[in-house]
Formats: C-alpha cells, sequence, structure tokens
C-alpha cells in the first residue's frame, strides 16, 4: 500500500528539480477510505471521500489564503472508472489536478502550521493510499 505521509527530502528532492519560476501542476491520484479514519479526533464519522473533498479542501484552502498563497486553481477533478493499462492495485477511485504558481508556494502552504493542524488530519483520515506527482511545463 502506498504512503499517505508527506516527506521533507522528497519536497526538497522535488524543489531541485523543479524551476522555481515556472507554474506546476499536482497530480493526485487518490483511494479513499470508505470510513474515514481519524486517529484521537472528535470529528464526526463521514466516508473517505466525504473527509478528503468537504473536510481537506476547505481546510487547504484556508491555510493557504493564512499564507497569502493565491493563484492555486484546480484544473480537473474527477473519479476514475477503471485502470485500462498499468496496475490495478491500489484502485484509485480520484485524480485531482491541482495547478499551483510555483512550487515554493506549495511547499509554504504544505509546511505550514495551518496546515498541518486543520487540513493534514482530514487527508490522513480520507486516504487510504495516494499518489502525489509534480509536474511542469519544460521550457
Amino acid at each position: 500500500m502506498n504512503s499517505i505521509v508527506l516527506n521533507e527530502q522528497d519536497l526538497l528532492a522535488a524543489e531541485q528539480k523543479i524551476p522555481p519560476v515556472v507554474p506546476v501542476v499536482m497530480l493526485n491520484l487518490v483511494a479513499f477510505n470508505p470510513t474515514a479514519l481519524y486517529e484521537g479526533s472528535p470529528a464526526p464519522p463521514c466516508s473517505g471521500r466525504e473527509a478528503y473533498l468537504q473536510r481537506y479542501a476547505p481546510a487547504f484552502r484556508e491555510a493557504a489564503a493564512a499564507e497569502n498563497v493565491s493563484g492555486i486553481r484546480v484544473v480537473y477533478l474527477g473519479s476514475v472508472a477503471t485502470t485500462l493499462i498499468g496496475p490495478k492495485d491500489p484502485h484509485w477511485d480520484a485524480i485531482a489536478l491541482v495547478e499551483y504558481p510555483n512550487f515554493a508556494a506549495l511547499r509554504k502552504v504544505l509546511q505550514s502550521a495551518a496546515y498541518k493542524t486543520n487540513a493534514e488530519p482530514h487527508r490522513k483520515a480520507a486516504l487510504k493510499a495516494w499518489q502525489f506527482v509534480a509536474t511542469f511545463q519544460p521550457s
């Protein structure tokens, strides 16, 4: 099973591969827990999908606003029907493409106290598996 924990070393390594002034589109492949798995949290029960879309996404937007990061936009959000070519496990439930003005903006949000306190617990509770891929258009 894939990890859903962001690793600081992976963030630093990615930042070295991406030009600092180009927009970055993050590919999110997500598999939801049937029920959100909150650790020691009084959050009301919900599905993993609900925790991700209705709790994590708004908390992420609030963390970005608190860090004065703007220019983030969801390019595409959709349900996965099936995988035609490639590994069938894990089965991805949804795909999201999210554009950031640059990789530093993404890192600023992910490393903020607001993200770690208010958004990350929802992501961890929501997801069974996650692939988080940084992309940019070469010049």
